[in-house]
């Protein structure tokens, strides 16, 4: 073997490795950004002005389970719809709450039912880091452990996944944050507002 087939053959096995590696970087990022919330979904919003039952008055947030989204009525027959994560079969509620605390970057604590169903997560995560399942911001609802939250994991907007709390997008839960007053009355429920709910 001549000196240049010696050479060719190193470069060629140096470049197989290289597009390894970066073939091997390039999923683990990807991998990354789906476990922790990357990709085009960050910033997300489903936002819309709807029309709304005039029952409800100015300030109430109602969630309805059955059409995942939280309706916050800007006035009696006008509310704002946003797209929310609902709980899981076996975590399922209803009832009224008031809003008895706003905060913005919240910490995180799991309980001990989720430290039970999943030993390895994490003991407390802080408020702003980028991997809080609470998100930015939190309303916290009456003496429960229920929340009103942002998350970590915006593709699961939309689906029944979490152990309770109410999740929303990012980007909702901080225009929510900033339209919503504490004492604000929250109706959780599973009826549906879709026959009344159409865009304006």
């Amino acid at each position: 073997m001549t000196f240049m087939q010696i050479v060719r053959r190193t470069i060629t096995a140096s470049l197989a490795t290289m597009a390894a590696i970066a073939m091997t970087t390039a999923s683990a990022s990807a991998q990354f950004q789906w476990d922790w919330g990357g990709g085009s979904m960050i910033g997300g919003s489903g936002a819309s002005s709807v029309r709304f039952s005039p029952q409800y008055q100015a300030g109430q947030i109602i969630a309805s389970f059955s059409d995942r989204r939280l309706y916050y009525v800007v006035r009696p027959g006008q509310a704002i719809a946003y797209p929310i994560a609902i709980p899981r079969q076996q975590s399922r509620w209803q009832g009224v709450l008031p809003i008895t605390s706003k905060r913005e970057n919240p910490s995180w604590t799991p309980t001990p039912t989720m430290i039970r169903e999943n030993p390895r997560l994490p003991r407390w995560v802080p408020g702003g880091h980028p991997m809080n399942p609470m998100g930015v911001r939190a309303l916290y609802l009456g003496s429960s452990a229920y929340r009103i939250h942002g998350t970590d994991a915006p593709w699961t907007i939309g689906q029944p996944v979490s152990k309770g709390c109410i999740r929303m997008y990012n980007k909702d839960v901080i225009d929510l944050y900033n339209r919503v007053r504490v004492g604000a009355k929250v109706t959780v429920t599973w009826q549906s507002f879709t026959s009344v709910a159409s865009a304006m």
